[in-house]
């Protein structure tokens, strides 16, 4: 196990996006400084940056009712203020799904979002963009009794009548134990439907996001949360109760929600603490333990080494009081090593593959075009120092050369003009058919299908519609982009057979990832249509609420294809465009040079001195390159000044 606490880890993580960043900076001024920078290039340079600095780290914490989730975020968070923050108290509990972050651009503050709104179709996504929708209070951060006060609105509730309950798509004839009937006929139902909780806690300052879900039943109530939030989780933590082992809610909550999904999952079987009986000696309890962790692991089908015995509330008590004995004991420091061993080290490896390669392949682009201006401008030194003591006529013939290959290069520019006006407008046609103006058209078909009757059989008629267009339009897309992709490459090999130009090959657009999100919208229209309970009553409220959750997530994946097809029509020709600049400058600097020789011998030595300044510049330039590729390569996973100055020299 780990030396260091979860929170230290965290914050390593924290430094260690910081100083990629940094990197990414370094290489968009050397970019800028060596006049090598094309705009489309420091365009998704920005974006990459955005991306390392605004990756966050998603913590769902699911299960039933009274299995001790808000007391385990409780002792996650309690460095602090050593105290217990969120509410807990014997039948009252988090009653709407909280999210907890930091954002350091607006002051402390807890919005919620009206109960409402569950009227409406508009899903959780798209009311995050509408802050007038949303009650927003101070959190004031400097006052522990405050703060405490503050979080109660968690647990608010409040009685509706049964017509209201229904139309809120909080009642449930089919299951009555669901419903909080109250003895005058009025039901209970939370004030809150979502909590935006912005806090400035150590944790949450590194890029950790917690979510804290209630039960079974508001988890069926906002398919939003399953469809969407808890499946994009880095990890899921599923609380159960030692003392209760698995019941049948906390396995519909397993099998429904988090089973099947490709998030890292984790189990903790929380309240040990009962078992700590005078009793019984230490090595009987930890049998007792041993052998519910293994059970465990059987029914829920996960390896035993991602189950983890807790006390949630023994925890928070030992960091209130200081008490490392009891922290040990009560099993958290294990959570908190695993999930900082899996989901930071798993975080840190997509940033790698991603971000780090993509940004190291076009710092190799920029390398080769730096090479390119030392091989051009060495080539001129030695051009010149030929000319010592040469007549006019050398010269001349010299310069006639170098008028030569610039027609010649005009000759490509027209052509490369030609083609790139194509690919432009050939890749606003790609776009077109992702724009969100075609997914509403889509949509409307799709809703035409399901009619309006809002059955499970509409809403499978509905999707199947709005997904088989879009695969097929996918399909289209990756045709016509590949179209695009093939003129580009004839561009690239035009200027390498006439001009000598590097012989690069454009990225291909894939659709085949957006075609398989959309897909897996579909599996989980059918997982839901196939339960029999939801054909037999065929609850048209949550029929519905699951239609509009599903276009909500299409549209997002709209948003980004249309963006990455965006992206990569404007880098197609970015490379050639970047060489052709540089070519373009060599050649106005070769015959400029030439031509004051030639008007006067005894501006020679003078070139020669200008040519091998530009070249001493050129060469600084590329050990300045070097250094920032092998810092983007080599970025350490731990800030320990000893391995950073050793990886930097390796």
């Amino acid at each position: 196990m780990s030396n260091l606490t979860f929170e230290q880890q965290i914050s390593e993580y924290h430094q260690w996006r910081e100083r990629l960043n940094s990197a990414i900076h370094a290489y968009r001024d050397w970019l800028e400084q060596t006049d090598t920078s094309d705009a489309m290039q420091d365009l998704r340079l920005y974006d990459l940056s955005q991306i390392v600095m605004k990756d966050r780290l998603l913590l769902a914490f699911v299960a039933e009712f009274a299995r001790g989730k808000t007391e385990t975020i409780n002792a996650l968070l309690s460095s602090n203020f050593r105290a217990r923050l969120l509410p807990v108290e014997p039948g009252r509990t988090t009653m709407c799904p909280s999210e907890i972050f930091w954002d350091e651009a607006e002051k402390p503050y807890i919005k919620l979002l009206p109960i409402e709104t569950r009227k409406r179709d508009d899903s959780l996504n798209t009311l995050r963009n509408k802050p007038l929708e949303w009650v927003n209070l101070r959190l004031d951060i400097s006052s522990l009794d405050t703060m405490r006060e503050a979080l109660r609105v968690l647990v608010a509730t409040k009685e509706v009548t049964l017509g209201e309950a229904r139309a809120l798509g909080l009642w449930s004839d089919e299951d009555p134990e669901t419903n909080m009937l109250k003895d005058n006929g009025m039901v209970e139902v939370p004030v809150w439907r979502h909590a935006l909780i912005n806090y400035p806690h150590p944790l949450l300052k590194t890029g950790l996001v917690i979510l804290d879900t209630p039960g079974m039943n508001t988890l069926g109530a906002e398919p939003e949360l399953t469809i969407s939030t808890i499946p994009n989780a880095h990890a899921v933590i599923f609380l159960l109760a030692m003392d209760t082992g698995i019941t049948k809610s906390d396995m519909d909550i397993w099998t429904r929600y988090i089973r099947d999904s490709e998030t890292h999952k984790l189990a903790a079987l929380n309240k040990i603490d009962i078992l700590w009986d005078t009793l019984r000696g230490e090595t009987e309890v930890n049998a007792m333990i041993q052998s519910q962790i293994v059970s465990t692991a059987r029914q829920l089908g996960i390896p035993p080494a991602d189950v983890f015995a807790i006390s949630a509330q023994k925890a928070l008590v030992a960091r209130v009081k200081n008490d490392d004995e009891l922290l040990k004991r009560s099993g958290i420091l294990r959570v908190e090593e695993m999930l900082a061993r899996n989901i930071i080290g798993m975080k840190q490896e997509t940033l790698r593959k991603n971000v780090i390669a993509e940004v190291s392949e076009l710092g190799k682009g920029s390398r080769k075009t730096i090479r390119y201006r030392i091989t051009s401008l060495r080539g001129q030194v030695a051009e010149l120092e030929a000319l010592r003591g040469q007549n006019s006529e050398v010269v001349e013939s010299m310069l006639a050369k170098v008028m030569a290959n610039r027609r010649l290069y005009e000759e490509s520019i027209g052509t490369f003009n030609e083609g790139y006006r194509h690919i432009m407008t050939q890749g606003e046609t790609i776009l077109e058919q992702l724009s969100l103006t075609a997914f509403d058209e889509m949509v409307s078909r799709s809703l035409k299908k399901i009619g309006g009757s809002w059955t499970t059989h509409g809403l499978n008629q509905g999707m199947r519609s709005l997904i088989k267009e879009a695969g097929a339009m996918a399909e289209k897309i990756s045709l016509e982009a590949q179209g695009l992709s093939d003129m580009g490459e004839s561009l690239y090999l035009l200027f390498h057979n006439r001009h000598g130009f590097d012989r690069l090959r454009p990225r291909t657009l894939s659709m085949s990832e957006f075609h398989q999100t959309l897909q897996s919208l579909q599996d989980r229209t059918d997982e839901f249509c196939a339960r029999l309970v939801n054909i037999m009553t065929e609850k048209h409220f949550l029929v519905r609420k699951f239609y509009y959750t599903l276009v909500s997530e299409a549209r997002k994946e709209f948003e980004q294809a249309e963006h990455m097809a965006r992206s990569w029509i404007g880098n197609l020709l970015t490379p050639l465009r970047i060489q052709i600049n540089e070519h373009k400058t060599l050649l106005d600097r070769r015959s400029d040079s030439l031509a004051r020789v030639n008007e006067n011998q005894f501006t020679l030595q003078k070139n020669l001195e200008e040519v091998a300044a530009q070249l001493a510049t050129a060469q600084n330039q590329c050990t300045t390159l070097d250094r920032i590729l092998l810092t983007l390569m080599t970025v350490p996973k731990k800030t320990d000044p000893e391995k950073q100055t050793t990886s930097m020299v390796a």
